[in-house]
């Protein structure tokens, strides 16, 4: 089971101080969180790709995540989300593989359509076929690492004759793939044919509509012949704000929900915490809720939480990290991991990968 964090690294102003940081500030502060998240043990760090305000990074993913692989040792670095729509196919092909080399192979990705509509007409795209878009740039990366000389021809980019993408995967193993959506099965039904994980990230919508795209994707999991539905690979959403007393968390967070650019001045954070993952409080009540997942959604592979958004400064969430990392996941680690069947598998690693590749370059 992985424990990590994820970024969609907003620029948001602080409700109690009135202070905006700068687009450096928070640059920096993501690198900083990054290399909290190794020390104190978390096992993924994950930052979202995007293109429009309030957000400062990381218009490219890969520039963040090389400065993090240079400074870190363990920790696997990830995306939430590439977008699949708007990048070239080729572009995403040869970055990822060149990340991959310099983290040594702690790199997986996730892929998704991204919802700002006015970001596609910016790379010349149409959100209404972000569907097509999503399923026909996979297809084409999935075959440009696995594939030395690529021939292809489809709708939304010029063709491809004799075409190699360098540099090639490491140890001629592909990063690991999830696909995160919130309400598409047709993401789900993509992970499901290539074997690939499925990153639900329901921060936002209620345990119930998760249940069924999950559901959906491990069927489809088990159709195409990759195992049984709860082997399929399975990453969660969540979010927390933790303090040793429970009180003081709520008290502390409130005006940090209430003035959220997404979910503010809307629900109450008493309705938004009884019908989503948001859990704020303490470490037992933070472990205790997250246990819950297990129970909708079956056993998985991948948890992320999302600790450092919404204007909270930087002194707050390596204090959140703390608490996550010393007091949370140790518990829930041991409570899941032993619940889990020997069948179900762990979350895919490079070195899983290559293992996996080599046992059956030697059967074939």
């Amino acid at each position: 089971m992985q424990f990590g964090i994820f970024s969609v690294g907003d620029v948001t102003t602080d409700p109690t101080t009135g202070v905006t940081p700068s687009e450096h500030e928070r640059i920096k502060a993501m690198v900083k969180i990054a290399l909290k998240a190794e020390e104190v043990g978390l096992d993924v760090f994950a930052v979202g790709e995007h293109h429009n305000p309030p957000f400062a990074a990381p218009a490219n993913p890969t520039v963040l995540l090389s400065n993090i692989a240079a400074r870190t040792e363990k920790i696997v670095l990830s995306t939430s989300t590439t977008l699949i729509t708007t990048n070239d196919p080729v572009r995403l092909a040869e970055d990822y593989a060149m990340l991959q080399h310099l983290a040594d192979g702690r790199l997986d990705l996730m892929m998704g359509r991204g919802n700002t509509g006015p970001v596609y007409p910016w790379f010349g795209k149409d959100i209404r076929e972000g569907i097509p878009l999503a399923v026909e740039n996979y297809a084409l990366l999935h075959q440009l690492w696995r594939e030395e000389v690529v021939d292809w021809q489809g709708k939304f980019r010029t063709p491809l004759q004799g075409f190699t993408s360098t540099p090639r995967p490491l140890d001629g193993v592909p990063p690991f793939v999830w696909h995160g959506s919130i309400r598409s099965p047709e993401i789900a039904e993509q992970a499901a044919y290539y074997g690939d994980g499925f990153f639900a990230n329901h921060i936002f919508w209620p345990t119930s509509h998760f249940q069924q795209l999950i559901a959906f994707y491990r069927q489809r999991f088990e159709h195409y012949g990759h195992g049984k539905a709860d082997q399929a690979v399975v990453g969660l959403g969540g979010q927390a704000f933790i303090r040793p007393k429970s009180q003081d968390a709520w008290n502390e967070f409130r005006p940090y929900f209430d003035n959220a650019p997404v979910y503010g001045h809307g629900p109450s954070l008493e309705d938004f915490t009884d019908q989503t993952p948001l859990t704020v409080g303490s470490p037992q009540e933070v472990i205790d809720k997250t246990l819950t997942f297990r129970e909708h959604f079956g056993d998985y592979q991948r948890q992320l939480f999302l600790m450092d958004h919404a204007g909270l400064p930087l002194k707050t969430v390596l204090e959140q990290l703390d608490l996550l990392g010393e007091e949370v996941v140790p518990v829930l680690r041991e409570e899941l991991d032993a619940k889990r069947p020997a069948h179900v598998p762990d979350a895919p690693t490079h070195e899983s990968l290559k293992a996996a590749r080599e046992a059956q370059s030697v059967t074939a």
